[in-house]
């Protein structure tokens, strides 16, 4: 079993995850991209089992703009504002790890691209990657 390591920008919030993740999603939503400043946000999800979080955080609720009004609550370092983490208290079966966080260019690709319609135009994804609008 493989043991990872995240961590916001200064180090102070960390998170390990014991085992391959769930999956690992590529999401176009504007809700992403306002977060990460980039053009997507990119996650893996383990189960909470697999997660251990260090250091403090602070949490910001947002419901989701899209059909499913869902909340996510992001974990943030209170220091450097990375966001490192987060959950959704409806989907309480797995975390989600910025894949960032982990800054391992050799962290497993996504298999799932979410939200599509809002995805930039100039995007490429990997092959074989699951689309779903």
């Amino acid at each position: 079993m493989s043991t990872r390591n995240a961590a916001c920008h200064c180090g102070q919030l960390r998170v390990t995850v014991d085992g391959d993740p769930i999956r690992v999603s590529v999401c176009h939503c504007l809700a992403c991209q306002q977060r990460t400043g980039s053009a997507f946000g990119v996650q893996a999800r383990f189960s909470p089992e697999q997660v251990t979080v260090e250091g403090r955080h602070s949490e910001f609720a947002r419901e989701s703009d899209e059909e499913d009004r869902l909340v996510h609550v992001f974990h943030f370092c209170p220091e450097c504002g990375s966001t490192v983490f987060w959950s959704a208290p409806g989907e309480p079966d797995s975390v989600a790890v910025a894949v960032g966080a982990f800054a391992d260019p050799a962290f497993l690709p996504p298999v799932r691209s979410i939200y599509e319609t809002r995805m930039h135009p100039w995007v490429g994804l990997p092959e074989g990657i699951d689309h779903y609008d």
